[in-house]
């Protein structure tokens, strides 16, 4: 995708500012921008400290990053905001924390376009600029492009089940970025960011067998393999020499440590402490002590280039520390308010300031970091929490925006569905309490989160009745756990246990009747068994709650369209577009209402209108096949046989397994006498639904293949 050039400050004439002097903390200005340092910042997703040998040799060797640490300065003591990739990156590149910028989570929040950010900052500093990501969190569409001349976020254009999708490994992101460099003659400054450490953990050969009961190592090993590449291009080109490099990670992963697996929940080091080099000619190598965090970044990089700061900068420059004096002692906040966002659960913020450690949450927490760096022995019982709590409301008053920032925006369905397929659970509307006990903190609902996973675990296996024992023991022990009750009902339904997936759905929303999952998962599910009636009143009652949120309203008309009330359809889905202007689906779903009124009453303007809602659908999101399936059937009923063969096609596309468009193809190419390509859609049909038809459907499909296979 292309790189976003607006400029939101606007460009002025000013003094060129130069390298740092070899051997000595002042800096030299000058005029030549060639004179001027590169920058390369370097983020490794998930990447824990102790994996790398620099830190640790505990585990693993890592020869290249490594020798970036030996030719640098170390910070040992290094730490995140937030263990979520998305705001993690907001603050490295706006320099301030969630705090300010507004961006908690990686599902539906987006960067705001006023927020200067390092691209922008150096870009309007004579600086080229480029971006080259490994994951879809970091996708243009959220909002850290200002200033990119680049920003490249293309994970190529294969089915959304596929992990290539929504991802790509190092080795790709940094030939691209090798190649951008190949063509730079002025100052410029280069973001990679590598993914591979994230779930799931997949290392190619050789560290796959290398690694194979660590496959984690393996990933980061696998990254420290390719950074050699990046390293030796950048000697043999005489880049060493006038390059600023940062290497750091967005954040950590648990691996089972406090009873997390991987990351998003807690706010333990396992999770927010990072590994940070700094790395520039002249520089005082060494090895740090002293706490830093992420939104340093920013201003050390002004320093070290002899940039201004902007004005919004929280962070301080770590250049004294680099040259051997001691920073103030800071407290960093530190915020993790995934499950408070997707589940509901109780949010976690907290502060470290010296060894001092403290986690607010309905079951406080407190160490000692110096004597507890793992944080196993929590010391609150010990401690007077009002005097850090008071200074922990201070810090997040000092830290955050006047009159408080909302980047909280609703994202698409392209987005929604990536970002759940990397782990991500991204829901539109979640029933928040606005006061927390104990039995909403994290550690204690974690272990039931644990629990689903490894029913979802076993089911994904094939081990259904397991799954299901294991959500019946949840929703026996947690009334309140709203996503094993739908879970659950999805196990039941794979078994086609209808009768038993419809009880544990109306039992949860017995028990949880603001729950956004269960109103949902109770509406639809009643709707695809028939019962329209009930889908519409259980629909509406979740209306009485959350009227404002688009996607029930497009439910709602979904139930209404299926029991036949087109005008009460029309009017749900037109509340939804009120709500969100920008909703494909709605405008997708409106377009088959309206389809169905053309072949019910023949109205020619009924099929005008859908044509016109399914070309917006499209328009909104060009992947998205269902409109293209809708477009193509309007343009069959209108005698446009090559509109529809283009529209079915493309539905196939970009979902090869969908069952209307392969049919639709076969039936029209059968009329054109093209009964090759009728047999080949025909037989996709029958390996993938030949199953699941009625006798008579089978017959009939049988028919139609011998059809194309008889002579003409």
């Amino acid at each position: 995708m292309g790189a976003n050039r607006r400029l939101y400050l606007s460009e002025f004439l000013c003094l060129f500012l130069s390298i740092f002097l070899l051997g000595s903390p002042l800096f030299s200005r000058v005029d030549s921008k060639k004179d001027r340092l590169n920058f390369l910042l370097i983020t490794i997703d998930t990447l824990r400290p102790d994996r790398l040998s620099c830190y640790s040799s505990e585990h693993l060797q890592t020869p290249n990053i490594d020798s970036l640490a030996e030719q640098g300065a170390l910070f040992l003591k290094a730490f995140a905001h937030t263990p979520m990739t998305l705001p993690s990156h907001a603050n490295i590149l706006l320099g301030a924390t969630p705090l300010y910028h507004g961006v908690h989570d990686n599902s539906n929040f987006i960067v705001r376009e006023e927020f200067m950010n390092l691209g922008g900052h150096l870009k309007s500093h004579g600086y080229s600029t480029a971006a080259f990501v490994g994951a879809f969190p970091l996708d243009s569409r959220f909002g850290l492009t200002q200033g990119f001349d680049v920003y490249d976020d293309n994970y190529g254009s294969t089915s959304s089940q596929e992990f290539s999708y929504i991802e790509r490994r190092a080795e790709v992101v940094v030939e691209r970025a090798l190649n951008w460099l190949d063509d730079q003659n002025t100052p410029w400054f280069l973001w990679i960011h590598c993914f591979d450490p994230h779930q799931r953990y997949g290392p190619p050969e050789p560290f796959k067998t290398q690694y194979k009961d660590h496959p984690y190592n393996g990933e980061v090993a696998y990254v420290d393999f390719t950074l050699g590449k990046l390293f030796a291009y950048l000697e043999e080109n005489d880049l060493n020499d006038n390059t600023l490099i940062v290497f750091t990670g967005d954040h950590g992963e648990s691996l089972g440590q406090h009873e997390e697996s991987t990351h998003g929940y807690f706010g333990y080091n396992s999770t927010i402490w990072v590994p940070l080099i700094i790395s520039f000619p002249g520089i005082k190598q060494g090895r740090i002590g002293q706490n830093v965090s992420h939104v340093d970044i920013f201003p050390t990089a002004c320093d070290i280039l002899s940039l201004e700061k902007p004005s919004h900068l929280q962070g301080v420059s770590l250049l004294p520390a680099i040259n051997g004096k001691k920073l103030a002692n800071r407290a960093i906040y530190f915020e993790s308010l995934y499950a408070y966002y997707s589940r509901g659960w109780a949010p976690l913020k907290g502060f470290i300031q010296g060894d001092e450690k403290f986690i607010d949450s309905p079951i406080p927490e407190f160490y000692d970091l110096e004597k507890d760096f793992d944080e196993t022995k929590n010391l609150a019982e010990t401690k007077k929490l009002d005097k850090y709590r008071d200074r922990l409301a201070k810090l997040i008053e000092e830290q955050s925006s006047a009159g408080g920032v909302d980047s909280k925006q609703k994202i698409d369905r392209e987005a929604r569905e990536k970002l759940q397929s990397l782990g991500y659970i991204s829901t539109t509307s979640t029933t928040r309490k606005e006061t927390f006990t104990p039995e909403d903190d994290l550690k204690v609902l974690l272990p039931y989160q644990d629990k689903l996973m490894k029913a979802m675990g076993s089911y994904h296996k094939g081990k259904i009745d397991e799954g299901i024992k294991i959500l019946k023991e949840i929703v026996a022990e947690r009334e309140d756990f709203n996503l094993a009750y739908t879970y659950l009902a999805t196990l039941y339904k794979e078994q086609n246990r209808l009768r038993e997936a419809a009880e544990i759905l109306r039992k949860g929303f017995e028990n949880n009747p603001s729950s956004y999952q269960i109103i949902v998962s109770f509406g639809l599910f009643l709707t695809e068994v028939g019962q329209y009636g009930a889908a519409v009143d259980i629909l509406e009652k979740g209306l009485a709650l959350m009227d404002y949120d688009p996607e029930l309203w497009n439910y709602l008309g979904v139930a209404y369209w299926k029991k036949g009330d087109f005008e009460k359809a029309q009017e749900a889905y037109e509340r939804a577009l009120s709500l969100d202007h920008n909703y494909p689906i709605a405008f997708n779903n409106l377009g088959s209402l309206y389809l169905s009124v053309f072949l019910i009453k023949k109205e020619p303007k009924a099929r005008q209108k859908a044509i016109r809602n399914f070309k917006k659908a499209i328009e909104l999101d060009p992947n998205y096949p269902s409109p293209y399936n809708g477009l193509g059937g309007a343009y069959r009923n209108a005698g446009n046989i090559e509109g529809a063969i283009y529209c079915w096609e493309k539905a196939v596309e970009l979902k090869p397994d969908f069952s209307f468009p392969l049919y639709n193809l076969g039936l029209v190419y059968l009329a054109k006498g093209d009964k090759t390509q009728a047999l080949s859609y025909f037989s996709k049909y029958k390996e993938m639904y030949y199953h699941s038809l009625s006798s008579e459907g089978k017959d009939k499909l049988d028919t139609l293949i011998q059809k194309c296979r008889e002579k003409t």
